[in-house]
């Protein structure tokens, strides 16, 4: 079957996380992303990664794969020509340096639209491309405090935390891929391209649910809670009699009426404290004692199938190993192995979501530095056999 965006081409001149990740999720969907890296260095992705057997980032497989590895220096004028050319044959270019830096290459989207009116031009930054902070160094991290994600992270006694991951990269790079979907669907009526501006606090600040109006309207400051919500009970991590933490999420009335039945404690409904949703968010702390000494008593393998059978939302906390070794992600395909030259049969995660009709895949891994050069130059832009060795003699490929 075809994948959705199978007749888009993607420019993708960014680096790291925040503009390749949305890279990522196109070419998920088959859109033919080909990567502009630096000859020689390559993206500092290829590098990143906690762990590196065979001195390769595990990272980099997946956040480039699906994508065509071209060198390019875009600090160059014949770089810069190239990329022009490049953007005349192309739906996307896809950038994540600071504010300015297309401009004082040549390549604005004044002088590329001119060259392809129907070009969208995605700026994954920071601050965004506008207003007093644009032109500031902007990475993740930065970008969830701005938004208001670090404050309300952590327990309430500690200093504020962060996510295991780089949550901030990662969703300004999906509002990124939302917002290239929402400007090619409108260049269907337009016949053309525009600006995607998609800023990383902008992209953390649009998750934080009811955040800005609580304090605008009621003055009330969401702080730091640990493992639960306010107000929001029960709903927190349960120990077991096996040492494993259950996370049980019951806090809606009916769903609560269920937990009370596993425990055989019809009583707790019936209690004014635990009666309603806010009673049971007045008595929080105390309420999680009760089900605490009651968890703590099962082993957690029991205590999960009672919770399962009984319709109660609850789970363990899982680490990679638990994932890959979970009956519903292998029966769902959730993790795939895909061939690399290094690795062999290489696990990650799959595409996500699924389309019924014409779903998205991976077809391989993040590519060698540079191994499309002649796929790209030579079938795409035409240049000769003799006009690629030039331009690599001369350190712009």
């Amino acid at each position: 079957m075809t994948a959705p965006l199978s007749d888009i081409r993607v420019l993708e001149t960014g680096t790291l996380l925040a503009g390749p990740f949305c890279g990522q999720l196109l070419g998920d969907f088959g859109a033919e992303v080909i990567k502009l890296e630096d000859p020689g260095k390559g993206d500092p992705m290829r590098q990143w990664g906690r762990e590196k057997p065979h001195g390769r980032s595990l990272w980099w497989p997946v956040v480039a794969r699906n994508k065509k590895s071209v060198t390019c220096n875009l600090r160059t004028a014949d770089g810069q020509a190239l990329v022009r050319r490049l953007v005349e044959k192309s739906d996307v270019l896809l950038e994540n340096f600071r504010p300015g830096t297309l401009e004082r290459w040549g390549l604005s989207y004044e002088e590329l639209s001119t060259i392809n009116p129907r070009l969208i031009l995605v700026r994954v930054t920071g601050y965004g491309q506008t207003g007093p902070y644009s032109p500031r160094a902007g990475f993740g991290s930065i970008g969830e405090a701005m938004g208001g994600l670090r404050y309300v992270t952590g327990e309430a006694d500690r200093a504020p935390s962060r996510s295991g991951i780089s949550i901030g990269d990662s969703l300004a790079a999906t509002y990124a891929a939302f917002g290239t979907l929402a400007a090619l669907h409108a260049r269907e009526r337009t016949g053309r391209g525009q600006v995607v501006d998609s800023a990383i606090y902008e992209a953390v600040l649009a998750m934080m649910e009811s955040l800005i109006p609580e304090w605008g309207v009621a003055g009330y400051r969401r702080e730091r809670t640990g493992p639960i919500l306010p107000n929001v009970a029960p709903s927190n991590v349960y120990p077991s009699a096996d040492g494993s933490d259950v996370l049980i999420a019951a806090n809606q009335d009916t769903v609560f009426r269920r937990l009370a039945d596993v425990m055989e404690r019809p009583d707790l409904p019936a209690d004014a404290r635990y009666a309603t949703h806010g009673a049971r968010g007045e008595n929080q702390a105390e309420l999680d004692d009760v089900i605490s000494a009651w968890t703590r008593t099962i082993p957690s393998a029991k205590l999960l199938s009672l919770l399962h059978e009984a319709g109660v939302p609850a789970g363990g906390i899982y680490t990679a190993e638990d994932i890959i070794a979970d009956p519903h992600v292998q029966a769902r395909q959730a993790v795939i192995e895909v061939d690399h030259p290094e690795f062999g049969r290489l696990p990650m995660q799959n595409v996500a979501p699924r389309l019924s009709g014409t779903p998205g895949g991976v077809k391989w891994a993040g590519p060698a530095l540079g191994s499309h050069n002649e796929e790209v130059y030579q079938g795409l832009l035409g240049l000769t056999g003799d006009e690629l060795a030039d331009l690599k003699t001369r350190g712009i490929v």
